[in-house]
């Protein structure tokens, strides 16, 4: 409709007047576009995060040899060096499956230790991935259990990974440790989490996979799947 008056030579008459229809409509509407866009969100962000984070590990990756390659290649094909790295770190693999490579692998790696510095860099990090890698074999993640953390009959738990039953190789620990096992709590929404001797009448086993624990740990238990059957 038009406005039949006119304000300080402004024509007020060219201006139309549209229903907004029922009180409360514009904030619903607003609520309703602010919820498809949290849905829109919520699934964009770990498809470009996943897609970010292995496009940055094959960049890294791929760094190792690229420049050399660029060097000695005429034309460097992008990713190249990644590709060679990969064929490489099979190839070692392969290497150290052989008995006669392993054994000197093995004495390689002894005298290397030996050295301070490189000792404490190169062992944490060789036990780290030894913890992951060898999933429930020895000197591996075991298996999964809950840790009560408290006394009484209803004891506030946490989920834990089992990493070692006993401690023959630390002596000064084992002498103290009596019947305990070294169980390590993930820390949820990060990396990181501590390790704690727990006596062994205070863990119960859990049916679950390592990864299915992980996976719920680092996301705070926020969703799971349900009637998987995992947890007995």
């Amino acid at each position: 409709m038009r406005h039949p008056k006119s304000l300080k030579g402004f024509d007020l008459a060219d201006i139309y007047f549209m229903p907004i229809g029922q009180p409360g409509t514009g904030h619903l509407a607003m609520k309703q576009l602010q919820k498809i866009f949290l849905q829109g969100l919520v699934t964009f962000l770990p498809i470009a995060l996943t897609i970010y984070i292995i496009y940055a590990g094959v960049a890294i990756v791929d760094s190792f040899l690229g420049d050399a390659l660029r060097q000695i290649l005429p034309v460097y094909i992008p990713g190249l060096g990644f590709l060679i790295t990969l064929v490489l770190i099979l190839l070692l693999g392969l290497l150290l499956n052989n008995l006669l490579a392993g054994g000197i692998f093995q004495k390689l790696e002894q005298k290397l230790t030996k050295v301070p510095f490189i000792k404490a860099i190169y062992s944490p990090l060789r036990d780290l991935m030894n913890l992951f890698s060898k999933g429930g074999g020895p000197g591996g993640l075991q298996k999964v259990v809950l840790v009560d953390i408290s006394e009484g009959e209803n004891p506030i738990r946490a989920m834990g990974l089992v990493t070692r039953e006993n401690f023959k190789d630390v002596p000064a620990i084992e002498q103290n440790a009596g019947d305990r096992v070294a169980v390590y709590i993930p820390m949820s929404y990060g990396l990181g989490g501590f390790t704690l001797m727990i006596p062994r009448n205070r863990i119960t086993p859990l049916d679950m996979p390592i990864e299915k624990a992980m996976s719920l740990a680092i996301t705070g238990w926020v969703k799971a799947e349900k009637n998987e059957g995992e947890i007995k």
